[in-house]
């Protein structure tokens, strides 16, 4: 069976991934990440769809980037702001490079199992404005893999970086996901990390607006 690592934070998009990518006919390999968050309900989330997916292998990185913070995720000093669905600023939810770090870390772990194949959960349509966010990124981080990894340089098994949800809304995400049997009450969004989901952060709301349009009701609790 061919062998995928999918980024998977615990959210809704990394879960719809996990699900995709095993239906791909992918033997999944997930990794996660303890980056220095504000709070560890996604990771818990990541665990628990982990063994409701039933992948391979599930991988923690921890790494420490809460050291320089400059983000409202990684500096508990930085308040997270209530969205503003018309905003065109960077929100201080952007953690600066993180995908980018994420999918490095991902193609050392898929060259090291023998895997081409990543899957990352990003969108551009329905997004919180992140530039990593971007098909422009996803296409430069696959080349940057792919100039930099021995078995893609000398071997010729070159990695490919899946981004099945790039153009799709999210509402059109959460409806795929049904139909793969996601189990979207194991999942967290929220950017605050308290006992019940905000509902007021971007993250609350792009995913209340998705379920929505979707015509599906979010099996988690919000404090609204």
């Amino acid at each position: 069976m061919k062998k995928a690592v999918v980024l998977l934070s615990g959210g809704l998009d990394s879960s719809t991934a996990v699900y995709l990518a095993k239906k791909e006919g992918f033997e999944v390999y997930a990794v996660s990440f303890d980056y220095g968050q504000r709070h560890d309900k996604e990771l818990n989330c990541a665990k628990n769809v982990v063994e409701k997916a039933g992948v391979k292998e599930h991988v923690i990185v921890t790494t420490n980037m809460n050291v320089w913070g400059g983000s409202a995720l990684t500096d508990k000093n930085i308040e997270v702001p209530e969205g503003k669905e018309d905003s065109k600023d960077i929100p201080v939810t952007y953690v600066p490079a993180r995908n980018m770090i994420f999918l490095a870390y991902a193609a050392s772990y898929a060259e090291a199992i023998g895997a081409q194949d990543i899957f990352i959960g990003v969108s551009e349509v329905d997004y919180s404005g992140y530039i990593d966010c971007r098909e422009e990124f996803i296409n430069a981080m696959e080349n940057a893999i792919n100039h930099g990894t021995v078995c893609a340089v000398e071997q010729g098994r070159k990695i490919k970086i899946h981004a099945p949800f790039l153009n799709m809304t999210k509402a059109e995400e959460i409806k795929l996901g049904m139909e793969l049997g996601v189990d979207y009450s194991l999942t967290w969004s929220c950017y605050k990390g308290e006992a019940l989901a905000c509902g007021t952060c971007d993250s609350c709301m792009l995913r209340l607006k998705a379920f929505k349009e979707a015509g599906y009701k979010d099996p988690i609790e919000y404090n609204l």
